[in-house]
């Protein structure tokens, strides 16, 4: 009897760790699945060492990328292989944001129930939100100069152009690809930004002090902070207040402005305006910025100035420009259409459909001010004629003063219901942001909006 009762506590635990085992192992499958699928020895999903499934379309049905047990394929223009290959990636799968490395998951089609089975097993199709003409456009107007160019609907959320220099054409790869062709430099790069980050000066300023418009400084061309240490502009600003200082982008006023802030504030709103932090992109995270703030002299007033250690990602301004164009609220961007139609040009889907990913980043009234401010900016300062024919863009241009040359940005967004388009463009080494950054970002704008 004695037996019996212990062979039968042996066949209860034995039940017990079955059941436990089960349990762990749907678990795993639940959660690791995808990556149990798209192992490299699944011959099912790789043909010698390469993805074999899945392909991408640009919002308008044009062919992008697809993979087959043959290779890969591309698009048959150069132009739009080279714009493109930070995302399409190349044969290496060198780039960390190309489409086999970062979307391995959506190109195979993976699901809990079918896992990668498909009738005709050639995996999934993606349409991307990209216009790959656009991007093409946006690629020969930095000329081969390293950069990146970023565009997208403030409204919805949709990456329209997501471009990086240097690249190359991943359907003729160079035996040697120039220095930095494998960086996206639009999610995976951080840039002094010089001026641009006037912007967050502005935005603490008028949350913080009620005579924020009010308030002026002399500028006599320079600060001097002792032991040979000054904070200079190009020229003298005369008595200028938050308006004309942003109008002529007055470091003098920014450097009194970043001391009567505080290390305290620009941290602040540094963080609160997504600077700091990474922005999910399907999947692909951002860098993160990075940015110290000495407690006074002549580092704070650089801090505030968007010099000193201050570095920020392109991707993060982009959405900071299309907080200020949003009332506020910025919408997080995607590069997947949900709608995925291949062959066919994006579905139009209500933002009500899109359920958003919106993080609200200034006040209304505030996102206001500064609206009105970068319309100064365009109309008074950069003249309207570098944007002819596009109404109501408001921008900032940046000088990034890094040792190896002057990095030259433009930063913005078109305030039109028709064409709610925000956007940021860096040229490395490119001088000054009006005539080099200014320039591209008008040749990608026409083509977007004509």
């Amino acid at each position: 009897m004695k037996k019996i009762e212990k062979r039968a506590i042996m066949c209860l635990l034995l039940a017990l760790v079955l059941f436990v085992g089960l349990g762990v192992f749907c678990y795993r499958y639940i959660t690791d699945g995808d990556d149990w699928a798209a192992y490299e020895g699944n011959r099912d999903v790789y043909a010698e060492g390469d993805l074999a499934k899945g392909a991408l379309y640009d919002r308008n049905g044009l062919l992008l990328m697809k993979n087959s047990g043959e290779g890969t394929t591309y698009n048959e223009s150069s132009s739009i292989r080279s714009a493109l290959m930070h995302i399409t990636g190349d044969s290496g799968n060198n780039v960390a944001t190309g489409a086999n490395r970062a979307f391995t998951d959506e190109l195979i089609g993976y699901d809990l129930i079918n896992g990668v089975y498909s009738l005709n097993n050639e995996g999934e199709s993606l349409t991307m939100t990209l216009d790959a003409n656009v991007c093409a456009t946006a690629y020969n107007a930095l000329n081969g100069r390293s950069g990146t160019v970023g565009v997208y609907n403030y409204k919805t959320g949709e990456i329209i152009c997501m471009v990086s220099s240097p690249s190359y054409d991943p359907a003729n790869p160079p035996t040697v690809p120039k220095e930095g062709s494998y960086i996206n430099r639009f999610t995976s790069g951080t840039f002094i930004p010089g001026s641009i980050f006037k912007l967050v000066a502005s935005a603490a300023a008028i949350e913080n002090f009620d005579d924020a418009f009010t308030w002026t400084v002399d500028c006599t061309g320079s600060i001097d902070y002792g032991h040979g240490d000054k904070v200079t502009d190009l020229s003298v600003h005369g008595t200028v207040d938050l308006r004309k200082a942003l109008q002529y982008s007055c470091n003098c006023y920014f450097a009194r402005l970043s001391e009567r802030l505080g290390p305290g504030q620009l941290e602040v709103y540094t963080e609160k305006l997504g600077l700091t932090k990474s922005v999910d992109i399907n999947g692909i995270k951002t860098a993160k910025g990075t940015f110290d703030y000495p407690e006074s002299g002549i580092g704070l007033a650089w801090t505030g100035i968007g010099q000193w250690h201050d570095m920020v990602n392109p991707c993060s301004m982009m959405v900071y420009m299309g907080a200020i164009a949003n009332d506020g609220k910025a919408v997080m961007p995607y590069i997947i259409s949900p709608s995925s139609q291949v062959g066919k040009k994006v579905k139009e889907i209500s933002t009500s459909e899109l359920n958003l990913k919106t993080k609200k980043m200034i006040d209304a009234s505030t996102a206001s001010s500064l609206k009105d401010m970068m319309a100064n900016n365009i109309n008074s300062t950069y003249a309207a004629s570098i944007f002819s024919g596009l109404d109501n863009v408001c921008g900032k241009s940046g000088t990034g003063e890094a040792g190896d040359g002057d990095n030259a940005w433009f930063v913005g967004f078109i305030d039109d219901p028709a064409n709610p388009y925000a956007f940021v463009v860096l040229v490395e080494q490119g001088g000054f942001g009006t005539s080099t950054a200014g320039t591209v970002a008008n040749t990608v704008l026409q083509d977007i909006v004509y």
